[in-house]
């Protein structure tokens, strides 16, 4: 079958791309790795000891960067809807986030014991369409949020994915709300045609 002229773009980008080989030498399991790695070294988000959750985690590079980071003393959960290769320090869960037993099988696996940071990575499957996209994204976002405020202990942090567009601003108000500051991040391994951006929100207000 003949390729599409933008698959067919998205490969070449992809294996020409310096974070991908980058990855690969080094033994990561996604060039995202780099976007978490690069926000951690500006905001200082990751410390040994922490308790992590890791939303939309496959194929791993967020979970496993935070596993390294936290060390044997903290604890990193990761979830996907899709299988995740097991990863040393990482409690995988495989199930889909917007299903409200999927949650529940998350808050069960934490046990009651408080998350410093929760990060999620969370896309949907894109169709091209902005009007499909930019709702479903938007609400892998608040679903992002309302985990958080169910298990983030007082000024925890969360780092969340979200496209710019439709939705996006009353998410800002809602952080904002919730958090004492809200920062955007466009990491350099983002790359510069995609809409999406990471919003930073720090010191979460227990209310």
């Amino acid at each position: 079958m003949a390729r599409s002229k933008s698959s067919e773009r998205w490969l070449r980008e992809h294996f020409g791309d310096a974070f991908v080989r980058q990855a690969q030498a080094l033994g990561l399991r996604s060039r995202a790795a780099f976007k978490l790695l690069e926000i951690d070294q500006r905001d200082r988000l990751l410390r040994p000891g922490q308790t992590v959750v890791d939303l939309g985690a496959a194929p791993g590079g967020w979970a496993q960067v935070a596993a390294d980071k936290v060390g044997p003393g903290g604890r990193v959960v990761a979830l996907d809807l899709l299988p995740i290769e097991p990863l040393p320090g990482v409690t995988v869960l495989q199930g889909d986030f917007t299903e409200q037993a999927v949650l529940d099988r998350l808050l069960g696996e934490l046990d009651g014991r408080p998350v410093d940071l929760v990060l999620s990575d969370m896309a949907p499957n894109m169709s091209g369409m902005k009007a499909v996209d930019q709702p479903r994204s938007a609400l892998l976002a608040e679903l992002a949020l309302d985990c958080a405020r169910q298990v983030l202990r007082p000024k925890g942090d969360l780092l969340l994915k979200m496209f710019q567009g439709e939705g996006f601003d009353p998410l800002l108000a809602e952080l904002r709300a919730a958090f004492s500051k809200v920062v955007v991040r466009k990491p350099k391994a983002s790359r510069p045609r995609s809409r999406e951006v990471y919003l930073l929100a720090r010191n979460y207000r227990l209310v």
